[in-house]
């Protein structure tokens, strides 16, 4: 089936017809399913992202456009803005998808060893992991991100924190600010989402420092949707949880080299959702963001939507990623 002004030919449904949106970290994972699903619904897509090989091709896949973008980088997500504008005269939609966890640090034999013990005791918890052999670089706990900041609050570093903001909060600021511009400019009203997490409305399944960007992220959101909402501008959030995509999968491999993205899918399955035996897809996402985009959504901002199957909404297995107790000695 093809769409008018639009030759790409997946098109299922016209949600998104001759609407132009940009997407940030779109070139895989959330945000490639998004873009794709997009172009299906009859959008013209920017890809942006700093994943210049897999944006390009999936691009010109979807017969859009790709701009390599860092979105700490206030002028790169600027200029990702103007292409849709050059492009296509307008943009309708943005979704403010790049962000990173974090940076792994090597775990010592005492952490190991706690890392175990909590993993033995906490059987059923969300992030029980793998079974492995009696060395440290084999680790068998997943805590979401627990690494990227050396763990407890008492040991982070500040550079590694700024980082996290510096992508995963700046970078959202810095979308709205300019998909608001133009906007206003335009006219016509337009959707803002951001991806947020479920770490951002649960304590304890992510890192401080990545706790911290994610909600920050639902601050800045509903502050403008305040502000913007007389433009006929929505802005809104979804914050995903338990969701296979490359981004989870590579950091259960920071954690052990060899995992297979079988074994994180059963993990993910088991434990992640109320939905036992199913995990969240890349897809489940992009169908969020395809609505909060769309007109069927005209009455809905600053809301934050949860695509987590039911998980923040139990205390079964509760189970935080922090150690219980530190010692003086570790402080001294």
């Amino acid at each position: 089936m093809l769409i008018e002004n639009n030759i790409y030919l997946g098109v299922t449904t016209n949600r998104l017809i001759n609407k132009v949106a940009v997407v940030t970290g779109g070139a895989r994972g959330i945000g490639g399913a998004t873009a794709k699903l997009m172009a299906e619904n009859g959008a013209h897509v920017v890809i942006a992202d700093v994943l210049d090989d897999l944006g390009t091709n999936l691009a010109n896949s979807i017969n859009g456009r790709y701009v390599h973008c860092d979105v700490s980088v206030e002028s790169d997500v600027e200029a990702a803005i103007q292409l849709a504008v050059t492009w296509k005269g307008k943009i309708d939609i943005l979704f403010n998808n790049a962000g990173i966890g974090g940076t792994y640090l090597p775990f010592s034999r005492l952490i190991f060893t706690i890392l175990l013990s909590i993993n033995t005791m906490l059987l059923k918890s969300t992030y029980v992991g793998f079974k492995i052999d009696q060395e440290p670089n084999q680790l068998i706990v997943l805590g979401s991100f627990l690494a990227d900041v050396g763990g407890s609050i008492c040991s982070v570093e500040m550079k590694n924190v700024a980082k996290l903001i510096g992508v995963n909060v700046n970078g959202v600021v810095h979308g709205i600010k300019h998909a608001a511009r133009a906007m206003i400019l335009a006219g016509n009203g337009g959707s803002i989402i951001s991806s947020s997490s479920t770490a951002a409305i649960m304590g304890g399944l992510g890192s401080h420092a990545y706790t911290l960007s994610k909600e920050a992220i639902l601050g800045v959101s509903r502050s403008s949707a305040c502000e913007l909402g007389i433009y006929g501008i929505r802005v809104n959030c979804v914050l995903p949880h338990g969701v296979l995509s490359e981004m989870l999968v590579d950091a259960y491999r920071g954690f052990k080299n060899d995992v297979t993205v079988e074994e994180v899918q059963q993990k993910v399955s088991e434990n992640a959702s109320l939905l036992k035996g199913r995990c969240g897809s890349v897809e489940d996402v992009a169908e969020a963001v395809l609505f909060l985009a769309s007109d069927k959504a005209g009455f809905i901002t600053g809301h934050n939507l949860v695509i987590d199957g039911g998980y923040t909404s139990s205390s079964i297995g509760m189970t935080f990623i922090y150690r219980d107790k530190i010692s003086k000695s570790e402080l001294s």
